[in-house]
């Protein structure tokens, strides 16, 4: 396969999948779902800060722990920052347009308030929380280089990513009707075919490793943005564009996004660090 396909056919083949899809699917408006089966309620949840207090919780613990000496995630801020910028912008019009277009919405009664279309606080979601799994992307790197379960994952990469493009481009050929689930199904096939053909199997395997926790945190906050302990959720999905089926009160597409956000978000940054190591290195050795 010619190496300029590998990087740029299969993006481009997946996206133009994709906004054909969204060029032939028709969403019905104001059927979004303000009413979920909550675990809870939380009266202190119960605020117009509730989606800030979110970002707040996952900003400050790892602010602090950048500063750790054997991650010490704070020097590569020069790498995380811009990738996160690059992997946000398509988000950012994914989400935009979507929310436009009332496959998912917002609840006033828990943000701040709207720049566009837009909660602020979702606006910098797209930074906040890959930034996060970045953190703990690096925090496994740096504390357990080495460990079986990263020995079992490196040698079944090559069945195990096959086995995972095809499920998720099938259950979006599956489920056709549903705009959410083809986008997010379809875009973590696409990525990941991708960063499986031109991408590095090092990084696959470490994100392998990583999105089983970084999964759990996932929930933790999710749960929050779905309701799970409000009265009304703060994201609001129309029923007729997603799968139907909720864990606990989280939509299952929402981990096709969340594979799909993470993985964008750790293939870029080890480019672009890879990318300044050798331009350094490059520079050393035109002054030696």
């Amino acid at each position: 396969m010619p190496i300029w396909y590998k990087k740029i056919g299969i993006p481009v083949l997946g996206l133009a999948l994709i906004l054909l899809h969204w060029w032939i699917d028709e969403v019905r408006p104001d059927r979004l779902l303000f009413q979920v089966n909550s675990l809870a309620n939380v009266s202190f949840f119960e605020t117009k800060y509730l989606y800030c207090w979110a970002h707040l919780v996952t900003i400050v613990p790892i602010l602090l722990l950048s500063f750790d000496r054997k991650v010490a995630y704070y020097r590569q801020w020069k790498y995380v920052f811009p990738a996160l910028l690059i992997v946000a912008l398509p988000f950012w019009v994914w989400d935009s347009v979507k929310t436009a277009q009332q496959v998912w919405g917002f609840n006033p009664r828990y943000y701040a308030f709207l720049v566009g279309n837009l909660p602020i606080e979702e606006w910098l979601f797209f930074i906040t929380f890959p930034w996060a799994s970045v953190f703990i992307y690096e925090c496994l790197n740096s504390y357990f280089p080495t460990t079986r379960f990263l020995k079992v994952l490196r040698r079944n990469d090559r069945i195990l990513s096959i086995l995972l493009v095809a499920f998720f481009f099938a259950v979006g050929v599956l489920f056709w009707g549903h705009l959410y689930t083809v986008t997010t199904f379809w875009t973590a096939s696409a990525l990941l075919c991708w960063q499986f053909l031109a991408g590095d199997a090092a990084v696959r395997v470490r994100f392998y490793r990583l999105f089983p926790l970084a999964t759990l945190a996932f929930i933790a906050i999710n749960a929050v943005f779905t309701g799970a302990f409000t009265q009304q959720p703060i994201v609001v999905y129309n029923p007729e564009e997603y799968l139907g089926i909720r864990f606990f009160t989280i939509p299952l597409d929402d981990f096709a996004y969340n594979f799909s956000l993470q993985l964008a978000a750790i293939a870029v940054y080890e480019r672009l660090k890879n990318k300044y190591s050798v331009t350094q290195n490059q520079k050393l050795t035109t002054n030696n």
